[in-house]
C-alpha cells in the first residue's frame, strides 16, 4: 500500500459539517484491491489478537462485533485501515469515533477519513494504521504500544489541559467559537470584534497589577493582612540570620516557601528545628532570593474558587499519599496509585502521577520509612508536605459545606487583589465554620488557578467552574459572534464578495473580507494574494477591529483543509458551473455542488442560504438545506421561479429595471439599474446577478433599502475597486476590456456583454489553463471563435503539468470547431501577446485580454495609457 496524500480538515467540510476536525488520508492499496480481508488467510483472528478492542466498533451492522464480522465476510483494507486508525487514538486516550472510507474514480485508491483530537496525532495515527494493517497482512510482529505511547507523549505536548479544556468545551456548549492562537493553552472565544482571549485560567479580563499582587506574596499578606484577613504571622527573609530571627518570634513549627512560587514548588511544611529549617530555606531559594517564613497552621488545605466575585466553588485538597495493604511496598502502592488512568503527567490528565522528588524522600524520612518500606493495613503513608494536584495530590468537593461567612470572606479577598478568576489556599480544620473562629488562616491568594480539582475531585460532586467564566466573558447568553455572510459559486463570487462588504461598510460596520485579490479591512489591504481559504478567513475573524466579515470561499480551501469558520448567518452561491472539473475528486457538477454545498449547510438555522433559481444545481442543494432558503434570478417568468412564489419564497429579481425583492408576497424596490453602475445600466447580465445576490442578502441580513440602494449607486467598479471584472479601459483610438474569465461560463458571460459593443475589430487574447480538462479548453476556444474576430492564443506562465504543444492543440480545436472565419496566431509570452494587441488596434478597435495576471496587464494598458497622454501633449505643444 502507498499513502499518497494526507490532509487535516479542521473546520466544516465535505465529508461531515459537524465532524469539523478529521483527517482524509488518499490511500492506494495497489495489489491489495484485489485481496479484500476475506482473501488473507488468518488477517481477521490476528488483528482482533493485536487489538482486541476493535470488538466495540459496531461497524455497519450496528452491533458489538459488527467490524469484525464485516472483515470476516470480507472488506477493503483502506477501510480496516480507517477503524484501526480511530481505534488507537482512543486507546491513547483521545475519544473519538467518526470515520468513513470511500473508493475514489482511481482503481484501488480511497479516500479513508477519521476524527481526531490532536492533529499531529492524527497524522501520526494515519500511517501507524497503515504500517500495523500491513504487519497483520504480513503475520509479523508489531510493537502497537509503542505507537500509543508515542500519540500520548503527541496529545501530552499538544492537547489543551483540563482547565482550557473545560472552557473550551463550555463554549462550544453555548455556540461560542473558538480559535486556538499557537500550540499552547491561548484561545480566542468568539469571533472578531466580539472575541475574548484567555490562556489557561488567565482572561483578557484579568488585571495585570491583580497578577503582580498575587504572584508576590509579601505585598498580598500586606494588603490582606491591612484588611484584616486572618493570616498566619510570617516574615519575607533572604538570609539564614533572617530566617533564624523570624524562627524566634513566630516559633515552631513552620513553613518555608519561596516569594514568588507557585504549585507548591520550593515548599516545606511542619518544620520544627533549626536544621529542617535551614535545609527548607536552601530549597526555597532555588526558586527565589526571597523566602515566606511563615507559622504552621494546622489543619486541612482548602482551596476556594471565586470567578468575577462570585463564590463558585471549594474543594480539600489531600497530600499525595498510599494506603498500605500489608503486604505491598511504597514503592509498589505508589506505582499502583500512578496505573490510574486518571492521572498523567503534569497537566494533561484531572489528576498527577506521584513522583519521588526530594519532598517525598523526606516525607519517608520523618516517617522512618523509605521505598521498600511496607506499610500496615489501611495506614496512610503521606508523600508530600503540600496538597497540590501538580505533585499528586487529591481532593474532595466540600462546595456545599462552606460557612456564609467564609464565602463573604474569599468574595472579599477577590476584590482586594482584584482577580477574576482566584484561587484562594485556605488552611483551617474546616469550612463548615468561620475560619476567624477555628484558627484557620488564608495562606495563599493564586492567580490562573487550576480547575481540575474541582471538576473532576477525587471525591464528591463535580462542578462546572468553567460556566461562570462564560458568563462572565458573555454575559446575557452574547456568543461572541460577529456577523459572517458567506460567498461561494465558480463565477461572480470576488465581486458579489467586494459588494457586499461595500454595503456593510458603508453602513457603517467595520467590514474584513477576503477574495482572491487579497485581505481586506475596510477596504485596506492587509494582505496581497489569493485569500479565499481558511486560513484567510480566521486572518479576518481573530482581527478584534472586524465587526462584520464577508468572506470569498473557494472550492480549493474546503477540499484543502475544510472552512475557516464553523458557521454564518448567510450564505450565498452564485452558481455552479463547469471549473476545474477532473481535479481533487470532482469529476462531475453534482461532484463540484457538493463542494459548494458546505457553505450553505454551514448556515445556521434562522440564518438564510442565497442560491441562484437559474441553476439547477442550486435548486437541487435546496432540498437539502435546515435554514431559510432565497433566490435570486435573471429569469424571473420562468416556471421554475414562478413556482418557487407560489410556495411563499423570497426572490430577488429585476422589475422594470428595478431590483426587487419579493418576500410574502410584496414586492419591494430597492434601486434602479440606471444607478448601479456595477451592471452598466444592466447592460453585464452576470453583474445584475451578483448585484441580485449581494442585495438580497444584505437586505435579509437586516439592511434598510435607503442603505442598500446608496451603496449600490457608489460601487463604482474599476480596476481598484473590482480588479479584473470587466475592467475597461479607453485609450486614443480604441478600448481594452480586462476580466478574469477562465471558465466556460466566463467567457460566455463576457461575449453577452460585448456582443453588444460595436467595434470594427474585436481582438481576443486568451489562453488554456493546463490543469483544465480538455473539453474545457476546446469549450472557452469555441466560445472565443464566437465573440472575436481576431485571436491571440499566449500561456500561462504555470503550466500546471501540461504542455504548452497540448494546450494550443486543444484551443485550436475549439476555434475550428466554431466554422467561423476567424484569424489567429500564437504568441505564447502575455506580455508580448499584450503588446502586440496594443500595436497593431486601430481606431475603433475594441481589445479583451483575459488574463489571471491582473496587475501585469493592467500595468502594460496603464503604460500605453500614459504614451498616447505624452504624444498628445507633444502635438498640441
Amino acid at each position: 500500500m502507498k499513502i499518497r496524500k494526507i490532509q487535516v480538515l479542521r473546520g466544516p467540510n465535505v465529508w461531515s459539517n459537524y465532524r469539523k476536525k478529521l483527517i482524509q488520508m488518499r490511500l492506494d492499496l495497489e495489489e491489495l484491491e484485489h485481496y479484500p480481508t476475506d482473501r488473507i488467510p488468518g488477517f481477521r483472528d490476528r488483528l482482533q489478537k493485536l487489538i482486541p478492542s476493535l470488538i466495540e466498533h459496531r461497524c455497519s451492522e450496528g452491533k458489538r462485533g459488527g467490524f469484525f464480522l464485516r472483515v470476516e465476510l470480507g472488506t477493503w483494507m483502506g477501510h480496516v485501515i480507517e477503524h484501526i486508525a480511530l481505534e488507537i487514538q482512543t486507546i491513547a486516550g483521545m475519544d473519538v469515533g467518526y470515520g468513513r472510507t470511500r473508493s475514489t474514480k482511481e482503481e484501488g485508491v480511497y479516500n479513508v477519513v477519521f476524527s481526531y483530537v490532536d492533529e499531529e496525532a492524527g497524522l501520526y495515527a494515519a500511517e501507524a494504521a497503515v504500517r500495523i494493517a500491513e504487519a497483520v497482512i504480513r503475520d509479523e510482529e508489531y510493537d502497537i504500544c509503542a505507537d500509543i505511547k508515542n500519540m500520548k507523549q503527541i496529545c501530552a505536548t499538544n492537547c489543551l489541559g483540563p482547565s482550557t479544556k473545560s472552557i473550551v468545551e463550555e463554549a462550544v456548549k453555548r455556540g461560542i467559537p473558538y480559535i486556538r492562537l499557537g500550540n499552547d493553552s491561548l484561545v480566542q472565544l468568539g469571533y472578531g470584534a466580539n472575541q475574548m482571549r484567555f490562556q489557561a485560567t488567565m482572561t483578557c479580563k484579568t488585571n495585570a497589577l491583580a497578577v503582580d499582587l498575587a504572584c508576590d506574596k509579601q505585598r498580598t499578606k500586606e494588603l490582606l493582612g491591612s484588611a484584616a484577613i486572618p493570616l498566619p504571622k510570617g516574615e519575607l527573609c533572604s538570609s539564614l540570620d533572617c530566617m533564624e530571627e523570624a524562627i524566634h518570634n513566630i516559633g515552631f513549627p513552620i513553613v518555608i516557601k519561596p516569594l514568588d512560587g507557585n504549585q507548591g514548588k520550593g515548599a516545606t511544611i511542619n518544620i520544627t528545628t533549626q536544621e529542617q529549617a535551614k535545609e527548607a530555606f536552601a530549597h526555597a531559594q532555588q526558586y527565589s532570593s526571597q523566602v515566606m517564613v511563615e507559622r504552621y497552621i494546622k489543619g486541612f488545605d482548602f482551596r476556594v474558587l471565586v470567578i468575577d466575585n462570585k463564590y463558585v466553588a471549594a474543594a480539600k485538597r489531600i497530600p499525595a499519599h498510599v494506603t498500605g495493604n500489608g503486604h505491598d511496598s511504597i514503592q509498589t502502592l505508589i506505582d499502583l496509585v500512578n496505573f490510574d488512568t486518571r492521572r498523567g503527567n503534569g497537566h494533561e490528565n484531572v489528576l498527577t502521577k506521584i513522583k519521588i522528588d526530594r519532598d517525598a524522600e523526606e516525607m519517608l524520612e520523618k516517617a522512618g520509612y523509605n521505598l521498600e518500606t511496607i506499610p500496615a493495613k489501611d495506614e496512610v503513608v503521606y508523600l508530600k508536605s503540600t496538597a497540590n494536584l501538580s505533585t499528586g495530590g487529591s481532593s474532595v468537593d466540600v462546595t456545599d459545606e462552606i460557612h456564609p461567612d467564609n464565602i463573604a470572606l474569599a468574595e472579599r479577598i477577590a476584590r482586594i487583589i482584584g482577580l477574576d478568576i482566584c484561587g484562594i489556599d485556605i488552611m483551617a480544620q474546616s469550612l463548615s465554620e468561620p475560619v476567624t473562629e477555628n484558627g484557620g488562616a488564608v495562606l495563599e491568594v493564586n492567580a490562573a488557578p487550576g480547575f481540575r480539582m474541582h471538576l473532576a475531585p477525587t471525591e464528591g460532586t463535580p462542578r462546572n467552574v468553567a460556566a461562570p467564566v462564560l458568563d462572565m466573558l458573555f454575559p446575557n447568553g452574547k456568543t461572541g459572534r460577529i456577523p459572517l455572510i458567506a460567498i461561494t459559486g465558480t463565477n461572480g463570487k470576488t465581486t458579489t464578495t467586494r459588494l457586499t462588504a461595500h454595503i456593510t461598510q458603508n453602513s457603517g460596520y467595520t467590514t474584513g473580507f477576503t477574495t482572491t485579490d487579497g485581505i481586506y479591512v475596510n477596504n485596506r489591504l492587509m494582505m496581497k494574494g489569493d485569500t479565499t481559504g481558511p486560513a484567510s478567513a480566521q486572518y479576518i475573524l481573530k482581527d478584534p477591529s472586524v465587526e462584520f466579515a464577508v468572506l470569498e470561499t473557494a472550492r480549493g480551501g474546503m477540499l484543502r483543509s475544510g472552512m475557516g469558520f464553523d458557521q454564518c448567518d448567510i450564505g450565498i452561491i452564485t452558481n455552479i458551473k463547469e471549473d476545474h472539473l477532473g481535479l481533487n475528486d470532482i469529476h462531475t457538477l453534482e461532484d463540484l455542488a457538493r463542494v459548494k454545498s458546505v457553505v450553505v449547510h454551514s448556515v445556521k438555522k434562522d440564518g438564510w442560504a442565497i442560491l441562484n433559481a437559474d441553476d439547477e444545481h442550486c435548486l437541487a442543494i435546496a432540498e437539502d438545506l435546515k435554514c431559510n432558503v432565497a433566490y435570486f434570478t435573471l429569469a424571473p417568468d420562468s416556471e421554475t421561479v414562478k413556482e418557487l412564489i407560489n410556495k411563499g419564497k423570497t426572490i430577488a429579481f429585476v422589475d422594470n429595471s428595478y431590483i426587487t425583492v419579493k418576500e410574502a408576497g410584496k414586492d419591494t424596490r430597492i434601486a434602479s439599474l440606471h444607478n448601479v453602475p456595477l451592471t452598466r445600466d444592466g447592460k453585464i447580465k452576470f453583474m445584475v446577478a451578483n448585484t441580485l445576490a449581494s442585495a438580497l442578502a444584505t437586505y435579509l441580513w437586516g439592511f434598510s433599502v435607503k442603505q442598500i440602494s446608496t451603496a449600490l449607486q457608489t460601487f463604482v467598479p474599476g480596476y481598484e475597486l473590482t480588479p479584473g471584472r470587466m475592467n475597461l479601459f479607453e485609450l486614443r483610438s480604441y478600448s481594452v476590456l480586462v476580466d478574469y474569465a477562465h471558465n466556460p461560463h466566463g467567457y460566455e458571460a463576457v461575449e453577452d456583454y460585448i456582443k453588444s459593443i460595436g467595434a470594427r475589430k474585436k481582438i481576443g487574447i486568451v489562453s488554456g489553463i493546463g490543469d483544465r480538462r480538455d473539453e474545457d479548453m476546446i469549450e472557452c476556444a469555441f466560445i472565443a471563435a464566437r465573440m472575436f474576430n481576431h485571436i491571440i492564443l499566449r500561456q500561462e506562465g504555470d503550466l500546471r503539468g501540461n504542455t504548452e504543444e497540448h494546450i494550443n492543440n486543444m484551443m485550436l480545436q475549439g476555434i475550428k470547431k466554431a466554422g467561423r472565419n476567424v484569424t489567429y496566431e500564437i504568441i505564447s509570452n502575455e506580455e508580448q501577446a499584450l503588446r502586440h494587441a496594443l500595436c497593431m488596434a486601430e481606431e475603433g478597435d475594441f481589445i479583451t485580454a483575459l488574463t489571471e495576471d491582473i496587475n501585469l496587464v493592467v500595468a502594460i494598458i496603464k503604460e500605453q495609457q500614459a504614451k498616447e497622454d505624452r504624444e498628445r501633449l507633444q502635438h498640441t505643444a
